[in-house]
């Protein structure tokens, strides 16, 4: 297992589910993953919007859209996101560094207990959120004063949990 945290305080427990890259040109970097490292199929989801009521940028209300494409190499799930309209931390992301590695997430079974840790480790979340009704709640937790990109907290309910085995399964085919 895999841990983050300290022997004062953990927030997760591995494993590592997910590696996430940040892009302002979507198809370039599925094309990149899949023709370098054998990603197959890609699952594009165009336009997922995220209102104030469902997320939070530090601690404030936000109102963003991104695309998102997911694929799957074994077990890892690779994603990228592409921000479309409003501030979140993946526009800010690619203002500030350019396309690039954004986050690695650990899955968390209690995200109140995770936030916990995070609160005892003295660590900030810089975006917080919940999306299709609960199905998944979402923190990103800041490295980047530690040399670390975000790591994403995610607590992965059953309906997702369906959408991601079924991402799973159409990458398994070529793309083409």
């Amino acid at each position: 297992m895999t841990s983050v945290g300290s022997a004062a305080g953990s927030i997760a427990s591995g494993p590592v589910t997910q590696i996430a890259w940040v892009t302002a040109d979507i198809d370039a970097t599925e094309k990149y993953l899949s023709t370098g490292f054998g990603a197959g199929s890609w699952t594009r989801m165009n336009d997922i919007h995220f209102a104030p009521d469902a997320v939070t940028l530090r601690g404030e209300p936000a109102d963003f859209t991104i695309h998102v494409s997911i694929v799957y190499v074994g077990d890892m799930q690779l994603e990228v996101i592409q921000p479309v309209t409003g501030t979140s931390i993946y526009s800010e992301f690619l203002e500030k560094n350019g396309p690039g590695l954004h986050h690695v997430c650990f899955d968390v079974e209690d995200m109140d207990a995770a936030l916990a840790g995070v609160a005892e480790l003295g660590l900030s979340v810089h975006q917080q959120g919940s999306m299709m009704g609960g199905a998944m709640d979402f923190a990103y937790v800041d490295g980047t004063s530690a040399g670390a990109p975000y790591i994403e907290l995610a607590r992965i309910g059953d309906d997702m949990k369906a959408i991601f085995a079924s991402i799973k399964e159409n990458s398994s085919k070529v793309a083409g």
